[in-house]
């Protein structure tokens, strides 16, 4: 599988997104949309960026009981994106439902995910606010095995976790990874973070990079950097 660079497009309107875009004049990035800009915009912003040659990772991490997941992504597998994601804390029965709602009539669907715990959670967060007092490497496997029981193609991960997410359940098992930032930048609000030439060594097959790339100076350097880093 090659690795790709996924650039979060975490804006509030179609016209930040387009004003983003519109500076990338001779490479289409893969593109994440996610809740802010969906919920802003839509379904026909996926539309409208699928439109102009992007691929898209729609990141809406859907999460309920197997008959509503079921039927939304019935709804999303009609839109043209290349991935989409889901909580794995949903059960597997939740994920299952999700591959039989996302798989079209013609037998193809989108590539589906499992977020197994956000990059903004630590162990302290996850024992004082989840009441989950198993070590978090070891509830991360777990949530990802059970994706992979489930039929799902891979999940969204730490980079720090992403080999040890391949040892248990394959390479052919996708490991999607934010919280990536250049040695030179700043961390955020993410906890579990590392840099892209980190990610590529440890095994992410996909790095998600947001404000690193669109708070940039230069966004298409940023991104060209990311690339050269992760990718080369």
């Amino acid at each position: 599988m090659g690795k790709d660079v996924i650039v979060a497009c975490d804006f509030a309107s179609k016209k930040e997104v387009f004003d983003f875009l519109d500076k990338f004049t001779d490479v289409k990035p893969f593109v994440k949309i996610g809740m802010e800009l969906f919920y802003a915009e839509g379904p026909e912003i996926v539309r409208e960026i699928k439109a102009r040659g992007h691929k898209i990772f729609l990141d809406l991490k859907l999460h309920d009981i197997p008959n509503t997941v079921k039927k939304a992504m019935s709804v999303l597998s009609r839109l043209d994106v290349d991935m989409t994601n889901l909580h794995a804390s949903g059960t597997i029965a939740m994920m299952e439902a999700a591959i039989e709602g996302l798989t079209r009539e013609d037998g193809t669907r989108p590539i589906l995910i499992a977020v197994t715990q956000l990059t903004s959670t630590s162990q302290e967060r996850m024992e004082a606010d989840l009441l989950i007092e198993k070590p978090l490497d070891e509830v991360v496997m777990h949530y990802a095995h059970n994706a992979k029981v489930a039929g799902l193609d891979g999940v969204v991960c730490s980079p720090l976790e992403a080999g040890k997410v391949h040892e248990k359940c394959g390479d052919g098992f996708v490991t999607v990874t934010p919280g990536v930032r250049f040695a030179d930048g700043d961390i955020g609000d993410q906890v579990r973070v590392t840099t892209p030439a980190k990610a590529k060594e440890i095994g992410s097959d996909y790095i998600v990079v947001g404000r690193p790339i669109t708070a940039a100076a230069d966004p298409v350097a940023a991104y060209k950097r990311c690339v050269a880093e992760f990718c080369g």
